[in-house]
Formats: structure tokens, sequence, C-alpha cells
């Protein structure tokens, strides 16, 4: 009788540590005798003592911070970068059997991918262009996890930080941009009234009686001007001569 009940005990404590449970966000990578013999999923498992064993593996989309870098942008500018990665387990078989820790790979591969394509680029396009770079460092990284069962699902550039001295020439460089601007638009303006005022003494050279006209126009403005300033001005000789053929006719 105690033979049969130690037995017992003994089945009972095998089927006991033969159990394991499999959460849904969870995979099971199965090894019979060291050897992979497959996957299982979520719900209660039996596995072989001794013989089989089960490694658990998250299969739910991971975020991860990527240190800040530093690195010389393709104008020759010092930047520190970080970013976000956000990446996921798809086959948890070639995660663990092709990777010794896909977790470390994984975000390693993302630090050196940042560096490498963000040093291919100018600082305005950093600052400017995230959303393009963010694809092409997706791209890139997930083309090299690529059969490791890992798929990066985005980066995101976190934060790009600039030396103060840098800040301060870009500021001085700012400035200077927006005065040449101003000048060019300057310069247009007084184009624009030039090309206003020729069209107009073009159209005032056909018709003198209308140069009369705005010049009396003029006088009639100075005329109600109240304030006390003498103010000379010079006669034109159109008109002089029309007043003086005039006389002569009388």
């Amino acid at each position: 009788m105690t033979f049969f009940i130690g037995f017992a005990i003994v089945i009972a404590v095998i089927i006991a540590a033969s159990i394991r449970i499999v959460k849904e966000y969870e995979r099971g990578v199965i090894y019979t005798l060291g050897k992979y013999t497959g996957m299982r999923g979520a719900g209660l498992q039996l596995v072989l003592p001794m013989i089989q064993q089960m490694q658990i593996v998250d299969i739910r989309v991971r975020t991860d911070d990527i240190p800040a870098q530093d690195l010389i942008s393709k104008d020759n500018v010092s930047v520190r970068v970080s970013g976000v990665l956000n990446y996921r387990v798809v086959d948890p078989g070639l995660a663990i059997n092709r990777n010794e820790d896909f977790l470390f790979r994984t975000n390693q591969m993302a630090q050196t991918t940042l560096r490498s394509v963000l040093g291919q680029h100018d600082l305005d396009e950093m600052l400017q262009k995230r959303a393009e770079l963010n694809k092409v460092i997706q791209s890139e990284l997930d083309a090299q996890t690529e059969g490791s069962g890992i798929k990066v699902i985005s980066v995101e550039i976190k934060h790009v930080d600039i030396d103060p001295s840098m800040i301060r020439a870009i500021a001085r460089q700012a400035e200077a941009e927006r005065e040449r601007r101003a000048k060019i638009i300057n310069a247009e303006g007084e184009l624009q009234a030039a090309k206003q005022l020729d069209e107009a003494a073009a159209i005032l050279a056909q018709r003198p009686e209308t140069m009369q006209l705005r010049y009396l126009g003029t006088l009639g403005e100075f005329a109600n001007n109240k304030g006390s300033s003498t103010v000379l001005l010079p006669m034109p000789m159109d008109l002089l001569k029309t007043a003086a053929d005039f006389m002569g006719k009388k």
C-alpha cells in the first residue's frame, strides 16, 4: 500500500512539473533532448520533464529607447540624436535560435543604423524631414533583421540636440538669411515701382495737359496744408509757355 501511495505521489509531481501555462501574448519554443521541435500556442501545455524544455517568448510590440548618438551631419554639424524603436517577434523559433539575445542585438543595430542614415543628411533635413528619415531608417533596419524572426514596425527620431556654439552660429546664419530676403523683397518692390513710374511717364508724355492737371492738383494739396511752412515749387516750362502764348494772343 505504501508503494502505491509513493508511486502516485511521484506521478502527481511529474504531471505537475509537466504542466505549463502559456498566455495569449506568449509563445512557447519547445526543445526535445536539445533539438528544436516546434512552438506551442496559448493555453495549457504539457512538457515532458527531463526530456523537453520550453522557452517562453513575448510576441507583443516592444518599445525601446535608442540612446543619444553622437554624429556629424553631412554639412559638418555635431549633433546628438536619440530615438524610439518599435518592433515585435514574428517568429519566436528564429528569434531564439538565430540570436543569442535578440533584444540586445536589435537595439544595437538600431543605434548603428540611426548614425549611418542621419550622417548622410544635412542638419536642416534632420529637423524638417523627420517623417521621411524615419521611414528610411525603419526600412534599412527591417532589411537587416529579416530572417531573424524580428519585424521592425517603426523608428522615430526623438531629439536632435545641437551644441550651444552651433546654435549661435545657426542663429546668425538665419538672421543673415532674413536680411537677404528683406533686401530682395525691397529691391523687387522698387523695380515694380520704377516700371509703373516709367509707364506713367510714357502716358503723361503723350498728353501734356494731363501733366498740367496733375501739377495743379499737387499745388492744391499744398494749399490745403495747414502747416506754417513755406514751400517753393518749380513752375513747369510747359505751363509757362502756355501762359505766355495766351498773353501774346491778347
